[in-house]
């Protein structure tokens, strides 16, 4: 999979702080990074809404399919230099499965505090 666009909530002082350190990180790599709240119906098409990427990080290959939350990060350090073995990592079968449940309850909080002081 090579990630084409990265679709991530701007409005999130945590999300927005993550992908800015991630897009330092992959300078020069050609990935579209596409900010939900400027392009709000970006992948209403595809069923995704706002509130969607406002609660998780998706990625898209060059095939146009959809990686969400935590394989969307492994799918983005795969390509990150210094980051690789990361991707490698976190696509392991059992290590998948925490990475997963771990950023959903995390992304899950996060929504609810983004909520809570009115982001959105």
């Amino acid at each position: 999979m090579t990630v084409k666009k990265v679709y991530f909530n701007s409005a999130c002082p945590v999300c927005n702080a993550g992908i800015e350190g991630q897009r330092a990180r992959m300078e020069g790599c050609a990935i579209e990074w596409r900010d939900i709240n400027r392009t709000p119906d970006a992948l209403a098409a595809r069923g995704v809404t706002l509130d969607d990427v406002r609660r998780k990080l998706y990625v898209e290959d060059e095939r146009g399919e959809l990686e969400v939350g935590a394989a969307a990060f492994a799918a983005l350090w795969r390509e990150t230099p210094g980051q690789t073995w990361w991707g490698r990592v976190a696509a392991l079968p059992g290590i998948r499965t925490v990475a997963r449940w771990a950023y959903d309850a995390f992304a899950a909080g996060l929504y609810r505090w983004n909520r809570a002081k009115g982001r959105w």
